[in-house]
């Protein structure tokens, strides 16, 4: 699932790959996926793209989205997967394709459950709106807004309900989060009102530093970029790493289900 080091690697993938691009057409899905979302009838994208140039890329929260001429845009959520290839080469099931002029398509799938949504800058979506007017992990301000929303959260939260849910921090999800708590030594199930002034600011700079260096290697291992390739950041704690140990201690990873998703963590270097 894309997280922000993933988002803002493919955004600016596609900014050096298609940006000034024009649409020849786009393509409604070959196959119907029940849990794939759209803003209106997909089968109505191609007239309001085709023939249009597209001006850039942008990624924010938990989305990537693509603009085009005449303030017409496409955004895509952290379900789906793009990658750009020939078109002639393209798979048979997809969820959207986008053909370009110079015969090179964009092609959108989903595996779970996803959403890609064309609109004119007025989409009026909860997550769309939270990811927009997010206070970016890379800014001056994010620091103040990470302890504004410390002191807002009840304390009975576990650390990764702080992180991960209610879109307080959109982008930050079930896998970026694994790394963060283990750079910080907390377990996602501890309770933040049971942290410390040096495990609070220990935190604060994991969740920036971490996702700095997702991002500046191009997304985690465990995802893949606009050409298939995986990220350059080698997980810590995922699913491709917990049966070899701690990469500290040596001991065992605990993987367990947990609000929604798995989590990794290590007992002697995260302790409660």
């Amino acid at each position: 699932m894309l997280e922000l080091p993933e988002v803002l690697t493919i955004a600016g993938q596609l900014n050096k790959a298609v940006a000034g691009k024009k649409v020849n057409r786009v393509l409604p899905p070959a196959k119907a996926h029940k849990f794939c979302w759209y803003n209106g009838d997909p089968a109505e994208y191609d007239a309001a793209v085709a023939g249009k140039r597209i001006t850039g890329a942008e990624g924010f929260g938990i989305y990537v989205e693509i603009a085009f001429e005449d303030g017409v845009r496409l955004c895509f959520n952290d379900g789906v997967n793009v990658r750009i290839t020939q078109a002639e080469k393209a798979p048979q099931n997809y969820q959207l394709m986008i053909e370009l002029e110079n015969k090179t398509a964009l092609v959108f799938t989903v595996a779970m459950y996803g959403g890609i949504f064309l609109h004119n800058g007025s989409y009026d979506n909860e997550y769309y709106q939270k990811s927009r007017q997010m206070v970016s992990v890379f800014s001056p301000e994010f620091e103040e807004y990470f302890q504004k929303l410390r002191k807002e959260s009840k304390g009975t939260l576990s650390a990764k309900a702080f992180l991960a849910t209610e879109q307080r921090f959109p982008g930050i999800g079930n896998g970026v989060l694994q790394d963060i708590l283990f750079e910080a030594g907390i377990p996602p199930k501890r309770k933040v009102g049971s942290f410390t002034e040096k495990e609070w600011d220990r935190l604060l700079h994991t969740v920036v530093s971490v996702l700095r260096q997702m991002w500046e290697k191009g997304g985690r291992d465990t995802e893949k970029d606009i050409f298939g390739s995986p990220g350059g950041y080698q997980t810590k704690l995922s699913k491709k790493t917990y049966r070899s140990g701690c990469p500290v201690c040596g001991g065992p990873v605990v993987k367990e289900a947990y609000l929604g998703g798995s989590v990794y963590y290590c007992p002697i270097c995260q302790p409660d």
